[in-house]
């Protein structure tokens, strides 16, 4: 294919070529970019939180007043809630993942660091919170009872005399060696505190905390406190499979029996949270992927549509090529020939225009760099739309006979 004579007809008429150029170059910024981010929500909504969803209830209670009595009115309600049928374990905590609430502390190798080696989100549990959460221990050991110390807050100085920590964070802090059996220096306690045992996951209370790309949400320490102070506590309920739904009005119903001087604020599956805490994620992907269909629906229309205006304009001088002996296919290959130049061309302009976007969103939302692969997809995408979307004004082009493209003006 000779590109000489086709740049030769787009110079005669710049205006349609450019306004689709420039078409394609913001379809291909928009697209790839977008792409990125659809992919980096999906990612991120997928995140297991290391506990057994599916199968685990989160009650949030908090006692009506100052009761004095709280530790054994909290024994009381885990020991009602283990006698329900269809639960596994129970034991309560100050959070639960996906809830956005909680402490977090800062945990380094020597007293003496000036940074902290990472930042952790801080769970408390006793032995019930590994079977409570469903959680998989891959070194050392549960806690001990005799390691389990009431938090009242007053005493909030007091050191954990244990902690189970996160492989992730496990490897952050030992990359050459084991966690189990070493000591790690709490920030915000100021003091040393012995690691027995590591988890394989529990991700941080917080959906998307550390920003994008970040190591944190999955650096969790587990203390072994039980909350003694008249502040909320959530009791974490580990059901048997297919009992969830049952037990999500049983249980509150059974604390209340219990002691009604309190206030359940809510009743969720871990499940339920994850979809809480993700809708807006996942309604961005809806928005952006919405957006990404229409621009590419909206550039194959314009190609269409100038396509076949060129054919129009044209019908003598395609006409007068087919009596010279053009064929169908060479006529079909003419204006494919020439999409493809103004589609590179965009998606030329297009990558500069991608690039400087993501340049924006990294400086101005603090997102990744946009990787590489997604402006390829793209640039291949608006290439291979603009091929399809001129193939109809082609073929109808390919179809003029000689003899009426030559009758009359």
């Amino acid at each position: 294919m000779q590109f000489i004579p086709i740049l030769s007809a787009m110079r005669r008429n710049k205006v349609g070529p450019v306004l689709i150029a420039l078409q394609i170059a913001i379809t291909l910024a928009i697209l790839s970019n977008g792409l990125f981010l659809i992919q980096q929500r999906i990612e991120l909504s997928r995140r297991p939180t290391g506990a057994d969803e599916a199968n685990v209830l989160a009650i949030d209670n908090q006692w009506v007043g100052n009761p004095p009595d709280i530790a054994a009115r909290q024994e009381a309600d885990l020991a009602a809630l283990r006698s329900l049928p269809g639960v596994q374990e129970a034991f309560a905590s100050n959070t639960v993942p996906l809830t956005n609430t909680g402490s977090s502390t800062g945990i380094s190798l020597h007293p003496d660091q000036k940074t902290a080696s990472a930042t952790a989100g801080v769970y408390y549990g006793d032995p019930h919170a590994i079977a409570g959460l469903g959680l998989r221990l891959v070194a050392g050991r549960n806690f001990n009872w005799d390691e389990v110390a009431d938090l009242s807050f007053a005493n909030n100085l007091t050191p954990p005399r244990a902690i189970i920590i996160t492989r992730a964070l496990a490897d952050r802090l030992f990359p050459d060696g084991s966690a189990v059996g070493k000591s790690v220096y709490d920030t915000s306690l100021n003091a040393l505190e012995p690691i027995v045992g590591v988890v394989d996951r529990l991700q941080v209370p917080w959906v998307t905390a550390g920003g994008w790309g970040s190591k944190f949400s999955e650096y969790s320490v587990i203390e072994p406190f039980h909350i003694t102070a008249p502040v909320p506590v959530v009791y974490i309920v580990r059901v048997q499979p297919g009992q969830m739904t049952p037990l999500i009005q049983a249980a509150p119903k059974k604390l209340f029996e219990l002691n009604g001087a309190r206030l359940i604020k809510w009743s969720q599956p871990l499940a339920t949270l994850r979809n809480d805490a993700y809708r807006d994620d996942k309604g961005l992907v809806v928005v952006l992927s919405t957006v990404c269909a229409a621009l590419l629906s909206v550039t194959a229309f314009g190609i269409v549509g100038l396509a076949s205006y060129w054919v129009a304009q044209r019908r003598r001088q395609i006409g007068i090529r087919r009596a010279l002996g053009s064929t169908r296919r060479g006529i079909l290959n003419y204006f494919q020939a020439e999409n493809l130049l103004i589609a590179t061309a965009g998606a030329a302009l297009g990558v500069l225009l991608t690039l400087s976007l993501n340049l924006w969103l990294v400086s101005a939302f603090a997102m990744e760099r946009l990787n590489i692969g997604y402006t390829v997809v793209g640039v291949v995408s608006v290439v291979l739309l603009g091929q399809a979307a001129v193939l109809w004004p082609a073929m109808k082009a390919a179809s003029i006979s000689p003899a009426l493209a030559t009758r009359g003006s």
